[in-house]
């Protein structure tokens, strides 16, 4: 037979009797849409692997805008879940933060769960202290401590997480007493140098602390906003008694990710305010490749969005389905980039 008349569709028969068996259960209803994008299906066809969807971050190059925030450190597993996840970063040329350095201040017990730069390879790759930490170290002479922990760990820099409500509620919190924003400018001016991100943990930032981080020469603002991991809800599932019976209420305060967008397009698009920061990562209820490619394209600066629980599930079970779920959203924002645009915001002038 001539191979030209033969049918490639060998599969036709069984996909066309799954469409009839399927097809009912398949509806989408016009309320269940996603109201961010346009979807334009005449404009490009499918991703080849030759899109462009990575940045330059830090001074290196990420091959895609994802960002693995914020990890374990100093608990069971986290030696294994933190390879894992490094392991990734290098394979996809991701990006990295650690969880809480504070241990490494004081002592090396935990430092083979943070000792990752071998794994990582070039890519970004920063540590993480408290804010409340930065302040006594500051306040009691021992800031060259943070300089040592880069040097130890090989990092391009610190995250710092701002976390008042964290510490308050936390039954072992400490007790900030300047404003934060003073103490990170203590910091930047002893290290004029540190390549630093400043970063919520669950509650997200308002205006004015926005406003005020714009102002600062750092590498980044992460947002930490809410909709992802609430540590201030969490803290409160810890304890027994005491400020139990303050939490709920707090535990409802912050900004989401899309609003804490508004705040940065109204100060940059709106009121002219230089944004000084080369970054943000867009961090706190990023479920998927479509919530990172709204983000980052609706953004009006340079952006990579941040996931810590989905990238911690999947690390803490095996290093293949991390590795397959980088994969789908690295595919995802490369499909996202053919078929769809974002919908403009209508602005309040």
């Amino acid at each position: 037979m001539d191979p030209s008349k033969q049918n490639p569709d060998t599969q036709g028969p069984l996909r066309k009797q799954d469409h009839i068996d399927l097809a009912f259960e398949a509806r989408v209803a016009y309320t269940e849409l996603d109201k961010r994008f346009y979807y334009e299906p005449l404009l490009a066809g499918h991703p080849d692997g030759s899109e462009d969807i990575g940045l330059n971050f830090a001074g290196k190059r990420m091959d895609a805008p994802i960002w693995v925030s914020s990890m374990t450190g100093g608990a069971a597993r986290a030696y294994d879940i933190n390879r894992r996840l490094a392991r990734v970063v290098r394979t996809f040329k991701l990006g990295m933060g650690l969880g809480s350095c504070r241990h490494l201040l004081f002592d090396d017990r935990y430092l083979q769960d943070f000792d990752l730069r071998h794994e990582v390879g070039d890519q970004p790759f920063y540590g993480n202290l408290g804010i409340a930490q930065v302040e006594q170290l500051i306040a009691g002479g021992g800031a060259h401590k943070i300089e040592n922990l880069v040097k130890r760990l090989q990092l391009d820099g610190m995250i710092i997480h701002v976390n008042p409500l964290q510490e308050w509620i936390q039954p072992e919190g400490d007790r900030i007493q300047s404003p934060p924003i003073d103490t990170i400018r203590r910091l930047l001016d002893r290290f004029p140098d540190l390549s630093l991100i400043v970063k919520e943990v669950g509650q997200g930032f308002g205006p004015a602390s926005m406003e005020a981080l714009i102002n600062l020469p750092l590498e980044a603002i992460e947002f930490g906003a809410a909709g992802g991991t609430n540590f201030a809800k969490l803290e409160s599932m810890r304890r027994a008694s005491g400020l139990s019976g303050q939490v709920p209420p707090l535990a409802t305060i912050g900004h989401s990710a899309p609003e804490m967008l508004d705040f940065l397009e109204t100060l940059i698009l709106d009121k002219g305010k230089t944004f000084r920061p080369h970054a943000v990562i867009v961090s706190g209820g990023i479920q998927n490749f479509l919530d990172g490619y709204y983000v980052v394209q609706r953004a009006p600066v340079s952006a990579l969005y941040g996931q810590a629980s989905a990238f911690l599930s999947r690390a803490a079970s095996d290093y293949s389905s991390l590795r397959d779920f980088v994969s789908s959203q690295v595919e995802g924002l490369r499909l996202a980039t053919k078929i769809l645009r974002i919908r403009e915001r209508k602005r309040d002038r």
